[in-house]
């Protein structure tokens, strides 16, 4: 493995800094998690999972139709109304905190187990990913006791069975994000795992089933998209929280119009990084690089529309050339390596496809230098200049390590270009004066906005989007909120 200097002047050779896996225990196949108990598909099907970085099978896993999900979804009403509603706040708290602590001490095992599963890079899984999972566990442990502070001078209720449905790019994360706040606000929960990446949530249901939680309080099946819809579709189920896609978090709000679910979308972004010319631009470049780079792009509020001052613009492009000419693309295992394997060979397909269509549109392109593996699913990071507004790069969600730079005069004028998306989910600010910060982050039409840093996330903090991007929030008192009916 290489890396070379900014300058180019020389380079070196970095020794292979694998993370071992002999502490990981996968099973060759797993069963659904129902009723607190590792139950068999009623269809006796399984499907494959397999490692992005190598294409090598993981494990079987199985495949749950809709009378699965009848079976989880009766035991979650079960269980929420024989057992978890009677269970007093602290006792909440308590089994909550319980997963959180579980979880912390099986955080190697299941920082592998995501990078195995889902390509991202161990540093990313070890360093983010699971202690974030287990701090939401934590964060909202602490809130199930305190309801009546959460929401002053309100009667709290918790809405019944909640439906989740996670995606694969940050899939024990996401879980964490779901099932800790509707515990926490008391409601019992069906989730149904990414296809490509259920591992993690069924290593989940193992720390669940040995936390002690009451049976069918939490229940994990998983299946493809006709699992998830047999859930969302459900008469049974009181709420329904989707991370995904746009497309499909249209078809589930046509799917529950006219009854009366609760529902949480958090969808789509193509987030705008601000480059003010008072910046501070090595910190800049630094954040533009976390901002699309950052678990292969596979970021819905990945920042992956620059927009740069015109006068600092040579300056910035240079830079973040020579940037990503020193990114290591390889092994996610290898602590070296700066950006992992894209998730599945579909997903790469779609990446390419649209890197084609930046080229054909007449876009510059320029890609890192890096070396891609000849086995495994692998895309050098990528940026385009001399775009417009109208290029379909710009204007669509690419989910990969794919970046559009574009230039501006004025404020106005990059205010009118960043809300210029059908999305709005986050967006980056990088100037030296906090004036300029309140000013566009009061006009950007975003749900999160950060200033001088990206893809900062916190469990006390809410996460959500406008527009495209669907709407309620997740993270912080909103995302308790989203749990419970308030008279």
């Amino acid at each position: 493995m290489r890396k070379s200097d900014l300058n180019n002047d020389f380079s070196w050779d970095y020794a292979p800094a694998l993370e071992g896996t002999s502490h990981v225990n996968i099973q060759k196949k797993y069963d659904l998690f129902i009723d607190g108990k590792f139950v068999r598909p009623s269809s006796g099907k399984y499907f494959d999972t397999y490692n992005p970085a190598n294409e090598e099978k993981i494990s079987e896993v199985a495949y749950g139709n809709a009378k699965d999900v009848d079976k989880a979804v009766k035991a979650a009403r079960k269980a929420y109304k024989n057992v978890w509603s009677k269970v007093s706040p602290s006792e909440r708290s308590k089994y909550i905190y319980r997963i959180a602590r579980l979880m912390q001490e099986r955080a190697r095992e299941l920082a592998v187990i995501e990078t195995l599963d889902s390509g991202k890079v161990i540093t990313e899984s070890r360093d983010v990913d699971i202690p974030l999972a287990c701090n939401h566990f934590f964060y909202y442990a602490g809130w199930a006791d305190k309801m009546e502070y959460a929401f002053p001078n309100r009667k709290v209720e918790p809405l019944g069975v909640v439906g989740q449905i996670t995606p694969w790019n940050f899939p024990l994360l996401m879980a964490a994000w779901k099932i800790a706040p509707a515990l926490a606000a008391g409601n019992t929960v069906v989730l149904k795992p990414a296809e490509t990446t259920p591992l993690t949530a069924l290593k989940l249901a193992e720390i669940i089933k040995d936390s002690g939680l009451p049976d069918g309080v939490v229940n994990i099946v998983t299946g493809y998209g006709d699992t998830g819809a047999a859930l969302v579709n459900h008469n049974d189920v009181n709420k329904i929280a989707f991370t995904g896609s746009t497309t499909v978090g249209k078809i589930i709000q046509e799917s529950i119009a006219g009854t009366d679910k609760k529902v949480t979308l958090e969808l789509g972004g193509k987030s705008a990084n601000i480059i003010l010319d008072d910046a501070p631009i090595d910190q800049a470049i630094e954040g533009i690089v976390n901002g699309i780079f950052f678990n292969q792009g596979h970021v819905c509020c990945a920042g992956s529309r620059l927009f740069v001052q015109e006068g600092i613009a040579d300056v910035v492009i240079k830079k973040l050339k020579r940037r990503m000419d020193n990114l290591i693309v390889g092994n996610p295992l290898d602590k070296n390596t700066d950006i992992g394997a894209i998730n599945s060979k579909e997903q790469l397909k779609t990446i390419n496809d649209y890197i084609k269509i930046g080229e054909e549109e007449g876009a510059q392109i320029h890609q890192g230098s890096c070396k891609l593996p000849s086995k495994g699913y692998y895309c050098a990071p990528t940026i385009f200049t001399d775009v417009a507004q109208s290029h379909r790069i710009t204007q669509e969600e690419i989910f990969g390590p794919v970046l559009t730079v574009q230039t501006f005069r004025t404020v106005d004028e990059v205010i009118q270009k960043a809300n210029n998306s059908p999305y709005g989910l986050a967006a980056g600010i990088w100037t030296d004066k906090g004036s300029r910060i309140f000013n566009l982050s009061t006009k950007l039409r975003a749900g999160v906005v950060w200033a001088n840093t990206y893809n900062k996330f916190d469990p006390t903090s809410p996460f959500g989007g406008y527009k495209e991007s669907g709407f309620g929030r997740e993270g912080g008192l909103h995302g308790l909120s989203a749990y419970v009916n308030l008279k």
